[in-house]
């Protein structure tokens, strides 16, 4: 009999049933619905509206039940709908009458809203972390190729002389931008919704400072109807999260163009590539190919979830219940592309001498031949003319601009001396790019250094990258929260708590969390 039974007469449909359950997605969040459910026991118990003796008996079970699903000794069911209701009734299973009285001043529109909220703030730190491993492998590789030429493109067309450390350094800066919205998606998410009830609040002297205070949040949300129906937090980490696999999906592009025999920029190691069942002589660039191709996913997730969001009226609705899905999927996606393409890149061998040979056609010093025409006196736009004729002349003959003879060069402009070779060998054109931001070797060591001091001040100890730790908040004494760690079930196996025949989504806290408060990201 389903807990919400009492005003109907006959029980739901088996397919209405099956249609309607949430637990074959929504089980992941059994960690944090049972933390918060002890904080709301707890408060119950302090306000007086359970008694002390109830308040220790929920707690007491509400820590049994997650050691026991830890433990892999639960079975959920798709009868009891979700992961609330069937917490609720191995807990009422357990202790009785006291279980019943959990949900008082409750609703599951706040319990599930803060369920989901907790579950993305704890999302954060994991995927901030993974970002921060990858600008920590770009910085080390970086410093080894500051002096490496390669051509600079614009139009898919070489363009100008730019070192393949200034390169990397500018997905760098790209992902230190996706790092800071993460952070500012969980700065505003940081407000509990519990205690908005169904959407009215409730009649009984609840404490929401409270259980926000337990739980780790800055405060309760201010207006109780917003409460259940907001999903902005959610909205929003999956637009950082799209923007993040853009970035990442330029990268592989570059990536899978620098593979191919036309450019051979890099060579990919052996262990981050893959082979063909037909053509032995191939080695297939699959990792990148793959973060390009689940780019797309993640910008479906993000359009499913404004979809179902758009033409609803305040305050909860049924169809809210989609937006765990696609956020789970965002999620997982993102957490397993971040560290294959972080190790693809630390192993990766890099050919600087074909970056060379690249860099030494199609005339990228052109700029540096009109502006040594400039610095001699002649207007820019006159230098300009003179180098796309010299250019001209160049293609003409299969020259470089290197190539001509001084003769050649004073025919265009007696301007032209003995110096201008020097100004236009490749290496200085790229060492005179000393302006703020350019490819000049003091330039990149002060890009490489601000990375490294970002992602330092992040982890808080200089020079250390620390591994993030599975973690599971657990209420600790005087309100306050502590956490320990949990083990989780290998990632994309089906878990073993639920009794549904359907698969469920792929669990990803194995892969490590923040070991941070819960309520502060950094």
């Amino acid at each position: 009999m389903k807990l919400w039974s009492g005003r109907f007469g006959k029980e739901t449909d088996a397919l209405v049933n099956d249609f309607n359950a949430s637990i074959q997605f929504d089980q992941r969040l059994y960690r944090e619905d049972i933390t918060g459910s002890i904080a709301h026991a707890k408060m119950l118990a302090a306000t007086g509206i359970l008694s002390a003796e109830d308040g220790a008996a929920i707690v007491e079970g509400l820590t049994g039940i997650l050691q026991d699903i830890e433990d892999g000794k639960v079975e959920f069911t798709a009868d009891n709908e979700d992961i609330h209701m069937n917490v609720e009734a191995l807990l009422t299973a357990r202790i009785g009458q006291a279980g019943k009285r959990l949900h008082t001043a409750r609703s599951r529109n706040d319990q599930v809203a803060l369920d989901f909220r907790m579950y993305v703030r704890e999302q954060i730190p994991v995927i901030v972390g993974q970002l921060l491993e990858l600008e920590t492998v770009l910085c080390r590789q970086a410093r080894q190729y500051q002096t490496a030429v390669m051509p600079g493109y614009t139009h898919l067309q070489r363009a100008q002389p730019i070192s393949f450390a200034q390169h990397l350094m500018a997905y760098a800066f790209q992902f230190r931008r996706d790092v800071t919205r993460l952070e500012d998606c969980a700065a505003r998410l940081n407000e509990c919704p519990l205690g908005s009830g169904a959407l009215a609040g409730t009649t009984y002297p609840i404490d929401r400072f409270m259980t926000a205070q337990a739980l780790g949040f800055d405060k309760p949300m201010d207006n109780s109807l917003d409460g259940v129906s907001d999903r902005d937090y959610a909205l929003e980490l999956m637009s950082a999260l799209s923007i993040l696999m853009m970035h990442l999906s330029r990268f592989s592009e570059e990536v899978i163009l620098w593979c191919s025999w036309e450019f051979k920029f890099i060579e990919l190691d052996d262990a981050y590539a893959t082979g063909s069942s037909i053509m032995p002589q191939k080695k297939n660039p699959d990792v990148a190919e793959l973060v390009r191709g689940k780019t797309g996913r993640v910008y479906g997730d993000l359009m499913s979830l404004l979809t179902a969001m758009k033409g609803l009226p305040l305050a909860y609705n049924k169809d809210m219940q989609e937006d765990k899905e696609p956020v789970f999927d965002a999620i997982d996606t993102v957490e397993m592309c971040l560290p294959v393409f972080a190790a693809m890149l630390d192993t990766m061998t890099v050919r600087t001498d074909n970056m060379r040979t690249a860099a030494g056609k199609g005339f990228i010093n052109a700029t540096d031949c009109a502006d040594y025409l400039t610095k001699k006196g002649m207007p820019f736009r006159d230098a300009y003319t003179v180098t796309g004729h010299l250019v001209a002349q160049c293609t003409a003959q299969g020259k470089t601009l290197e190539e001509l003879s001084l003769d050649e060069l004073r025919t265009a402009s007696d301007l032209f001396d003995e110096d201008v070779y020097e100004a236009i060998r490749l290496e200085n054109c790229m060492a005179l790019r000393a302006s703020f931001g350019g490819p000049a070797v003091a330039e990149t060591t002060r890009q490489i250094a601000v990375i490294e001091d970002f992602v330092k001040a992040l982890y808080q100890i200089k020079g250390t990258v620390i591994p993030l730790k599975p973690k599971v908040y657990i209420d600790g004494k005087d309100g306050t929260t502590a956490c320990r760690s949990m083990s989780a079930s290998p990632p994309g196996r089906t878990s073993p708590c639920c009794s549904s025949t359907r698969p469920s989504a792929r669990d990803p806290r194995g892969a490590g969390q923040s070991s941070m408060n819960p309520g502060r990201i950094w």
